[in-house]
């Protein structure tokens, strides 16, 4: 996910919550969507939400095209209210509209961090919430925390016209990616490349080269993507993360993750750019 064109985000909440307002309401990690038969979803606004009854934490995130934007987080014993559902956001994948995709995201890192810092981990007092900034604070030691943002990197293997790709345990059947990892303390994401792709499947790489980043809400991840060329060694899989590792040529390739995940645009990118030689 990526910010939306047309967003201008802002954490300061009005005081009084706009009626026609975007509402991203979160049960845990499920979103409050409305069913609209055939697997078909629409995000409420909030007069929907408040003439159903439901209500939470809110937290203001800004304005697309002009309208508010608020997630809110749900008591963990909240109804589902009638003709509405809490659902995963991989459920809304191509069922609601991209910007409302991303900000449905961009909700939950927020929900969830306001879940998981209701007191201080230092000392254990409950946090208040600063006004200037989205930030939580301990008013006894003053342990500041900001809504967890985790790097991992995303690196794509390439020998000649071939692409390493691997499958998780984790993976549906049949399904092959990118490989993947999070930053270690004291990592470059350069560092991190290298090590994950040696731990993960057992070869070097050489010239790694940027290829972008997404922002990933499963459950806060930044995903910042390489190609990275083959140096040496031969596949052999870490067992415990990784079922299955092959070079695939670039117009013979395997079931791959969904479009809207960076994995997708960097194997297509990459094969279409091997192609070519």
């Amino acid at each position: 996910m990526h910010t939306p064109d047309g967003f201008a985000g802002t954490h300061a909440l009005p005081l009084t919550l706009p009626p026609t307002a975007h509402a991203f309401a979160f049960r845990g990690d499920k979103v409050l969507a409305i069913a609209m038969g055939d697997g078909a979803f629409a995000m409420p606004d909030m007069t929907t939400l408040m003439t159903a009854g439901v209500a939470g934490v809110p937290h203001f995130l800004g304005h697309l095209s002009g309208v508010a934007c608020i997630a809110i987080n749900l008591p963990d014993d909240a109804p589902e209210p009638p003709g509405m559902r809490f659902t995963g956001l991989r459920s809304l994948f191509f069922k609601i509209p991209d910007p409302l995709l991303a900000l449905a995201a961009r909700s939950f890192q927020v929900v969830d961090w306001d879940r998981c810092h209701r007191f201080c981990g230092r000392c254990g007092t409950a946090t208040v919430q600063r006004t200037s900034e989205r930030a939580k604070e301990c008013p006894a030691c003053g342990l500041v925390a900001y809504p967890r943002v985790a790097p991992a990197m995303m690196a794509l293997v390439t020998r000649g016209r071939d692409m390493l790709l691997a499958r998780a345990h984790r993976f549906a059947p049949g399904m092959f990616s990118a490989l993947a990892g999070f930053v270690e303390p004291g990592e470059t994401i350069e560092d991190c490349v290298r090590r994950e792709v040696r731990e993960e499947v057992g070869v070097e790489v050489g010239e790694i080269t940027y290829f972008a980043s997404q922002s990933w809400a499963f459950p806060h991840s930044l995903m910042i993507a390489y190609t990275a060329e083959y140096a040496g060694g031969d596949i052999k899989c870490e067992d415990a993360e990784i079922a299955e590792a092959r070079w695939f040529a670039a117009d013979a390739l395997p079931y791959l993750p969904p479009s809207v995940s960076i994995a997708r645009r960097l194997i297509d990118a990459t094969a279409t750019r091997l192609k070519a030689l």
